[in-house]
This record gives C-alpha cells, sequence and structure tokens, in this order.
C-alpha cells in the first residue's frame, strides 16, 4: 500500500491521535529551523545563537538577547500552512486528540487547534519578572531595546532558553496523551533535542509514523516512515478523509 493511503487508513481507524512536531512543521510558513545549512545555527553573529538564547547571557546581556530575540525569533507575518491547517481539522474530526509542538510560533493555534502543548513556551506570552504581570507580542516587538513593565521589572518572553527547564506540568501532560495515543505521527523533527525527544518513547501502540524530509534515530522504530514534505503529506491526507 502507497504510504499516503496507508497514512489515511490508520487515520480512519484511529480515534486518539497524537501529533508531536518540530522546526519543520513551521519552515514551511517561512520560519527558519536552527540546523538546517540555512537554518540559525549557520549565520554569523557576535556570538553563537545557542550562546544568545542562554539564560545566562540573557541575564548578563540583555540588550543583545533582546535584538537577536525580535529579529530572528519572532515572525509576525508567518502563517499557518497546510501542515497546521491538516491538525486542526482532525480535532474537529475527533481523531485527534493534542498536539506537542517544540515550536514557540503559535501557528497551531492561529490555525485553529485547541489543545496545544507548547513544551518550548510561546512568543506570544510573556511576564514581568519583577511583578508577573502578562503581557502580549506587542509588548515586547514594539519596545525599544530592553521590554520595561510599567513597575520597573524586565519582561521576559514565556519561552524556554538553554540552560533552563521544560515546564513540568506541560512534559506531564505529553506523556499522558502519548501514553494513551492509538497513533502517533512524529513531523518536522529531527528527534535529537531532549528532553523533548524521549517523549515518544511512551507510546505503547503500533501505529508510529515518522514524517520527515530527513532521517531521524528513530526511523528503524516506526511503524511507518514517509520522507517528504509535512504539510504536503498530512495536506492531501486531510483533503482525502
Amino acid at each position: 500500500m502507497e504510504a499516503k493511503e496507508q497514512l489515511k487508513k490508520w487515520i480512519k481507524e484511529s480515534s486518539r491521535i497524537v501529533f508531536f512536531g518540530g522546526a519543520g512543521v513551521s519552515t514551511e510558513s517561512g520560519i527558519p529551523d536552527f540546523r538546517s545549512v540555512d537554518g540559525l545555527y549557520n549565520q554569523k553573529y557576535k556570538y553563537p545563537p545557542e550562546t544568545i538564547i542562554s539564560h545566562g547571557f540573557y541575564l548578563k546581556n540583555p540588550e543583545e538577547f533582546y535584538r537577536f530575540y525580535k529579529d530572528k525569533m519572532i515572525f509576525r507575518d508567518a502563517k499557518p500552512n497546510r501542515a497546521h491547517l491538516a491538525l486542526a481539522k482532525l480535532e474537529d474530526m475527533g481523531k485527534l486528540t493534542a498536539v506537542i509542538t517544540q515550536n514557540i510560533d503559535g501557528l497551531h493555534q492561529a490555525a485553529g487547534s485547541r489543545n496545544v502543548l507548547e513544551l518550548h513556551g510561546s512568543i506570544h506570552r510573556n511576564y514581568c519578572t519583577r511583578c508577573h504581570k502578562a503581557f502580549g507580542l506587542e509588548a515586547v516587538t514594539d519596545a525599544q531595546g530592553v521590554p520595561k513593565c510599567p513597575c520597573g521589572g524586565t519582561i521576559k518572553p514565556d519561552v524556554v532558553l538553554y540552560e533552563e527547564g521544560l515546564d513540568q506540568h506541560t512534559i506531564n501532560q505529553a506523556v499522558q496523551h502519548i501514553r494513551h495515543a492509538d497513533m502517533l505521527i512524529i513531523g518536522g523533527t529531527s528527534l535529537t533535542v531532549y528532553p523533548a525527544a524521549g517523549l515518544v518513547n511512551y507510546y505503547q501502540g503500533n501505529k508510529l509514523v515518522l514524517i520527515n524530509k530527513s532521517v531521524t534515530p528513530m526511523d528503524s522504530h516506526a511503524d511507518l516512515v514517509i520522507s517528504g514534505s509535512i504539510g504536503e503529506v498530512l495536506g492531501d491526507v486531510a483533503e482525502a478523509l
């Protein structure tokens, strides 16, 4: 059976699908990933991107951190692509129970997905480090230099930086969804970033699907591997349902 047909058949048979996705889901919306040839890690800055988006650097060099963050981590004009829209449709159909994402761009919600677990936080949530007041994206993007709260505290994005731990409640929710899934679709991720990549090991079913442009360490464990564009694959299958 052709791979997309197999995927469509399994989706029809399933009612507790979980999707686990990474940067490759958003690259088709024009957001660069970190590790591809033209991704952030291959661009030249005064400091390596990994250093700039670390907790220690944020504390020591907030001006440089926000200059990079606003320039390279926020894409206000990005729109959901066919992958995002397909997943929202599967949730509407009562097929998909959760989207677990490593992305911080909020495009799953923009496409209509409701149960989105953001492992690495979101650019759309920001808070004052002093009084904990919540702010939207504009508080950061419209600020000159380091964004400040009226109380004088610094406004920090609710994004997990290097040297920071993931939110335990979000991880626990992700584990529960994956554990109870009757189908797990993984897409657009190299499955090399831990602890996020380790979550897939909680899946106990026999419909593990990998959709990626490059090989991953999990390929040999998958029940179905589809090499290609996540937007094209999910978009075509969702339209055929």
